[in-house]
Order: C-alpha cells, then sequence, then structure tokens
C-alpha cells in the first residue's frame, strides 16, 4: 500500500513536471522542471530496485541538461547580464523544485531504512546483477528499440547543430570552386627591372 501510494504520487509529480516543461515560457523554468522530473523519474526507479538506472539518470542527464542550457546560452548570443538579473526572480521556484527533490529522495529511503514498506522486496539470487540483466534485456528483446532511439539522438544533435549553425561576416572561408578557375596571370605578375648598377 505504502509503495502503490508512492509510486502514484511520483507519477504525478512526473507528469506534471513534464507538462510545465513544455509550458514554461521562461528557459530557466524549463530547465528546473525537466531536473525535477529527471529526479522523479530516479526516485520511481529506486522504487523498482533499479538502482543503476536512477543514478546514471540522476549523472549523466541531470549534468546533460545544465551543460546543454550553458550550450544554448552560449551559442544563442542570450544577455548573460539579463540572465543573472532574473536569479533571485527564478530562486523561489527554484527552492520549490529542490524541496520536491528532497522530500521525495527522502520518502524512499525512510520507507527503506524505518520498514514502513508493507512486503519485502524480493531476494535476489547470489551473484544476481540488476545492471548485466538490464544489458542482456535491452540488446536482445528491446534492441531494435534501442536502435530507433540512438537515430532519433542522432538527428536531434544534427538538427541542433544546424539550428547554431550561422554565418558570420568576419569568418574567413575558402570557396574550391573559386580557387579551380584561377588562373596565372591573375595570380603572379612578372615584373621587368633594370639590373643596378655600382
Amino acid at each position: 500500500m505504502y509503495e502503490a501510494a508512492v509510486f502514484y504520487t511520483f507519477g504525478t509529480v512526473l507528469v506534471l513536471s513534464g507538462l510545465a516543461v513544455i509550458t514554461a515560457r521562461n528557459p530557466v523554468h524549463g530547465v528546473l522542471f525537466l531536473v525535477l522530473a529527471f529526479f522523479t523519474a530516479s526516485a520511481i526507479w529506486l522504487l523498482l530496485r533499479a538502482e543503476f538506472l536512477a543514478i546514471a539518470l540522476v549523472v549523466v542527464y541531470v549534468g546533460a541538461v545544465m551543460v546543454l542550457f550553458l550550450f544554448v546560452v552560449m551559442m544563442l548570443d542570450i544577455n548573460l547580464e539579463r540572465v543573472r538579473e532574473g536569479f533571485w526572480r527564478n530562486l523561489p521556484l527554484a527552492i520549490v523544485v529542490g524541496g520536491i527533490m528532497v522530500a521525495e529522495m527522502s520518502v524512499i529511503l525512510a520507507g527503506k531504512y524505518f520498514n514502513i514498506i508493507s512486503q519485502p522486496p524480493p531476494q535476489a539470487p547470489a551473484g544476481y546483477s540488476n545492471t548485466r540483466a538490464l544489458g542482456r534485456v535491452l540488446y536482445t528483446d528491446y534492441a531494435y528499440a534501442f536502435e530507433i532511439a540512438a537515430v532519433i539522438l542522432l538527428v536531434a544533435i544534427i538538427a541542433a547543430i544546424a539550428l547554431t549553425l550561422r554565418k558570420r561576416k568576419d569568418s574567413r572561408y575558402q570557396d574550391p570552386s573559386v580557387q579551380v578557375r584561377a588562373r596565372r596571370e591573375e595570380r603572379v605578375r612578372l615584373v621587368s627591372m633594370p639590373a643596378e648598377k655600382e
């Protein structure tokens, strides 16, 4: 009963934070809600005894989202002074998001350490590794889905590079077609000068 209540609570937070990511007009708010969604998903994976997925989600995706946000700020020429001015304005939302993350992790840890969970988890056999089991299932039963996800991520990377690629007037570049059409008379000029006499 306790696990079901925690699962539905975290699921509700995950859905609401996901909706807030796509509806937030401020990019800082969107990133904070996305981080909250990742933490909530990691808490759900902890409930499912998938510790490797939970840690990988927090370490890889939360860090990657912050790096991606900095990349967008640097590439799109966003006024950093205006972003810094909005720090105190965004601080209450950041405190709320951080408080929800701390509460979620506290509920998970309280259930394990204070024996609130009604049914004990099934005992894994000796030598069992959920990471090995995850890899076996991922590359056998879900191999096609994994490859499709990889292609989608590749297309997203290419699209992000194409969106941020802009021509600069002060950058130098070579045009091979112009170089091929070059003639000797245009590049080299022979000047006849009289010899110097002592």
